[in-house]
């Protein structure tokens, strides 16, 4: 359990549902009573920061000390963060600061959904929170919110890539302990995985797969060769952006029409089948239905 920074013991704070709380919790406008009445920060070390600094690293959380404006009071900011409580007094004493950073990402094992009003946020919560678990969940001092989920391998920072004012801070980054500061938890459950709709968006857009070199051939380059050699670079990018459902189908027909190649000697079939199958173990489909696919189009193709 993690100590209480004013109080210095450890009490357990209101279990509030994170699906409770209103969409006014996320303010639209940056100076709404929300907001303004949150407690003020000032450059000052709090010596009760030290004991739930300890406790959070005594929980597996990196942490480091920050200013009051949230930024690293110690050089090398969160790479500095340290997990091992014998590790915080040192840390803390030769960097005395208000506020308790937390690396997050696989150093802590914790990812946090950072939820700001002003920048848009309130729409994507009002639609959203229904649909997300129980996890725990801080109030921020903008009147935002902090949502606390399992790191999930790979993931980094990003900026509104769910939404405006929905900002991810995972490998890379850090937050502040807001209730290292007197700020409310609202949920005080333990960090849930991400669910699988949110992880999906937030995954970068795979790279588009390019044409693997071919073996060699003796076919001349000529007009024609590359003409076809164009064809084939088209086909394997159709392939492997194939949507789910339809990556099969799209194998067998980029296949087929490149047949057309063989016949004029312009291309190989080996070539075709080299290229489309990088492509279809790109987008996913098993070796053997690729070769399958591949054997059946062309011989429909006529190629023997």
């Amino acid at each position: 359990m993690i100590a209480d920074c004013q109080a210095g013991r450890p009490v357990r704070p209101p279990q509030i549902a994170v699906a409770d709380c209103a969409p006014t919790d996320l303010p639209d406008e940056p100076e709404s009573d929300c907001a303004a009445k949150q407690v003020e920060v000032v450059d000052r070390p709090r010596d009760d920061g030290y004991r739930a600094a300890r406790g959070l690293a005594a929980d597996g959380w990196a942490c480091f000390p920050c200013l009051g404006s949230k930024a690293p009071a110690c050089p090398g900011g969160f790479k500095s963060a340290v997990s091992d409580p014998n590790l915080i007094a040192d840390l803390f004493g030769r960097h005395p600061a208000p506020l308790i950073g937390v690396a997050t990402g696989a150093v802590s094992g914790v990812d946090v959904l950072d939820l700001d009003g002003r920048h848009g946020a309130a729409a994507w919560w009002t639609e959203m929170r229904n649909q997300l678990p129980d996890t725990r969940t801080h109030r921020t001092r903008s009147g935002g919110l902090h949502l606390f989920f399992r790191h999930a391998p790979g993931l980094r920072n990003s900026a509104s890539r769910l939404a405006p004012g929905c900002d991810v801070r995972a490998d890379g980054g850090y937050v502040i302990w807001w209730p290292g500061a007197g700020l409310p938890v609202l949920s005080a459950a333990p960090a849930a995985p991400w669910p699988d709709q949110l992880l999906r968006q937030l995954q970068p857009a795979p790279q588009p797969a390019q044409m693997p070199a071919l073996p060699a051939s003796t076919l001349a380059e000529e007009p024609g060769r590359r003409y076809a050699l164009a064809a084939l670079r088209r086909a394997v990018q159709h392939v492997a952006t194939a949507d789910p459902g339809r990556r099969n189908s799209t194998l067998n027909t980029e296949c087929f029409g490149l047949c057309r190649f063989v016949a004029v000697m312009a291309l190989a079939p080996s070539e075709i089948a080299y290229a489309l199958a990088e492509a279809a173990r790109h987008v996913g489909l098993t070796s053997t239905e690729t070769q399958r696919t591949i054997a059946n189009a062309l011989r429909a193709g006529g190629v023997q």
